[in-house]
């Protein structure tokens, strides 16, 4: 079983050769390593050409954000598996490809998998800070503000080309769009595997700002309305508060 692992990245050049070598130290033999640069001008792009022997495809060229990016690399994947790491994320211990594809083979109608993840200082990636244990999935969990760790999912391959990929009318909520998509609307069979797979550094798009945190809200219900359905009426409230918990 061969997994595709997509890397989206934009001036990162203090992460991102800790991302790569994360992929590239796992123990899984069949990874393909798919890299999309959207032009980084801070010297991402040089760290990136060191490890260019060992990548299996790069892309550098302007796009229109990280969902954009992503897509482009979706479309890319040969896998039968595909998944995605953050240019500021790394995976949590060296198993955890090996561990994902031994979930799929063990189960051949399981089409998605997800697992737990922990948020680590910027500086001081040893220091967690939170952490997001996902725990079963369950239709009704979605309305009471649920949703899985993006990072730790990965989908068979053929649910994208199914479903589809990442919307490019949202910006901030693409990630929570297409896994509602996936998940509630087309009931695609998931599976959790109950361990921290990613370690995600704290910040990210959504949450640089206010604005962008509303904006991101706003998103969420939007998600819902362009899927034929009605938003649950307390989910701005809900899935920012599901988040307390995990600085406990």
């Amino acid at each position: 079983m061969k997994v595709s692992i997509i890397t989206a990245v934009y001036n990162r050049v203090e992460t991102i050769s800790h991302t790569l070598d994360s992929v590239l130290e796992q123990t899984y033999p069949d990874i393909e390593y798919i890299v999309v640069d959207g032009m980084s001008n801070d010297g991402t792009e040089s760290i990136i050409s060191k490890y260019s022997d060992r990548i299996d495809r790069q892309v550098r060229e302007k796009d229109q954000g990280i969902y954009d990016a992503l897509n482009k690399g979706i479309r890319m994947a040969s896998g039968d598996v595909v998944g995605l790491l953050h240019a500021d994320d790394f995976f949590a211990h060296r198993d955890v490809v090996a561990n994902i594809a031994q979930e799929f083979s063990e189960d051949h109608s399981t089409m998605g998998i997800y697992g737990d993840l922990v948020y680590v200082d910027c500086h001081e990636p040893t220091r967690t800070v939170r952490r997001w244990k996902s725990g079963d999935y369950g239709v009704s969990k979605y309305r009471w503000g649920w949703m899985p760790p993006h990072p730790t999912v990965y989908f068979r391959r053929e649910c994208y080309l199914r479903h589809g990929l990442f919307r490019d009318d949202f910006h901030f909520a693409a990630d929570y769009e297409l896994l509602l998509r996936m998940m509630l609307v087309n009931g695609v069979p998931m599976r959790y595997i109950p361990q921290t797979l990613v370690c995600m550094r704290v910040g990210g798009l959504s949450n640089a700002s206010v604005s962008n945190r509303l904006q991101a809200n706003r998103e969420d219900a939007k998600a819902w309305s362009v899927n034929g359905l009605r938003p649950p009426w307390a989910l701005r409230l809900l899935k920012p508060l599901r988040k307390i918990y995990q600085y406990f």
